[in-house]
């Protein structure tokens, strides 16, 4: 009998729970619909004009750099106190003094030579007139006397031993010049290897000077460099074209310093490692001798950062390069609000944008920021709209 009534018991259980835990269960929560709309920041962009600029870097150079040798023998007899590692001479100033007294001797014996020649030369001349009369006593013509006859051979001799003495005090006078070295620029001196008492010959080395008239800096320049130049390069000459200009910046002795340059040159040729050409910027004054400016001094050897100015161009869109999306292109908000994929053409870049040539007409806003997967004609919203810096 208990095993009949156990069955219905267990269900009529099981439906009193069901109907105590519907009874008890929770009511559900009714949610706002989210959104939809994503929140970007954008920029607001317009056609403007812009100056391309190129940066490249160099070693700051010597245009000129000498090592002097002595073309004379003899004992140093003096040295200028500028000449030292470091000190700076105008053009024309006497570094060095050798031993003149020989060369002056060898003067005045070339002096004496010469002095003799013309003496000789006048004689023979007289000589010569002399014979050419007494010829023309005999009443045949000029033309018929024999060169003996009339001294010819004694004159021409005569007359080379005087180009000869006048060559022999040039030659000593030249001789004696060289024993003054003076400076022939304006310059530094870079090293020093003699000093008073020490005897020098032919060929021996007095030291290196370089000058500081102008400094060079050679520019390393891709193909995609140079198309951003207005600039013909000349070779072999200087280029005086005003749209040249160079900022260089470095560092002296811990203090970052602005220096100003010009193109002047290219050097002509592609160089092999790199493929690149080399443009040759110049300063004038570097170590700022003249005190034109407050500006510091550019030593030779300092490493510096050339920016240099390029062509002008009109009517783009300064586009930052994180805006530019794949496939060349720009996201725009559309007059609704909602996401415009539009592709775009390029004409130049730089480290910090892309410069739209075609694509893009009147004033336009782009999203800036990063959206993941975008797809054309979602609800945008603007949650930071700037004027774009490029375009102001």
């Amino acid at each position: 009998m208990k095993r009949k009534i156990l069955p219905p018991v267990i269900i009529l259980g099981a439906l009193v729970i069901a109907g105590l835990m519907s009874l008890l269960k929770p009511s559900s929560l009714e949610l706002e619909s989210p959104d939809r709309a994503v929140a970007v920041t954008t920029a607001l962009l317009k056609m403007t004009r812009v100056s391309l600029e190129v940066k490249s870097q160099g070693t700051v150079l010597p245009r000129t750099r000498t090592t002097l040798i002595s073309e004379v023998s003899g004992a140093v007899m003096e040295v200028a106190p500028e000449f030292i590692v470091g000190g700076t001479f105008a053009k024309g100033d006497v570094l060095i003094k050798l031993d003149s007294t020989d060369y002056k001797v060898a003067k005045q014996r070339a002096d004496a030579a010469l002095i003799s020649a013309k003496a000789q030369l006048l004689s023979e001349q007289a000589r010569s007139a002399q014979a050419k009369k007494e010829w023309e006593m005999t009443g045949r013509p000029v033309w018929e006397a024999p060169v003996l006859a009339l001294r010819k051979p004694f004159l021409a001799e005569a007359q080379s031993r005087l180009l000869q003495a006048e060559a022999e005090v040039r030659q000593a006078e030249l001789k004696l010049q060289r024993t003054t070295i003076r400076a022939p620029y304006a310059g530094m001196v870079s090293a020093k290897s003699v000093d008073v008492g020490q005897y020098v010959t032919v060929g021996a080395r007095l030291g290196e000077t370089f000058a500081i008239d102008f400094a060079e800096v050679r520019l390393p320049m891709t193909e995609k460099d140079l198309s951003k130049l207005d600039w013909i390069p000349s070779f072999g000459t200087q280029n005086s074209a005003d749209n040249n200009s160079v900022e260089l910046r470095g560092s002296v002795n811990g203090q970052s310093s602005v220096w100003q340059a010009n193109l002047v040159r290219s050097e002509g040729t592609v160089e092999q490692s790199n493929r690149a050409q080399y443009l040759v910027a110049q300063i004038t004054d570097p170590y700022n001798i003249e005190n034109t400016s407050s500006r510091l001094p550019l030593l030779m050897g300092t490493f510096v950062e050339a920016i240099v100015t390029g062509k002008t161009i009109d009517n783009v869109y300064a586009v930052p390069r994180y805006a530019l999306r794949s496939g060349n292109r720009v996201a725009l908000v559309d007059a609704g609000q909602r996401l415009q994929l539009k592709a775009v053409e390029f004409i130049f870049e730089d480290q910090s944008h892309y410069y739209i040539g075609k694509g893009l007409e009147g004033e336009v806003e782009i999203v800036t920021s990063n959206m993941g997967v975008m797809v054309d004609g979602i609800k945008l919203k603007t949650i930071n709209k700037l004027q774009s810096a490029a375009s102001k």
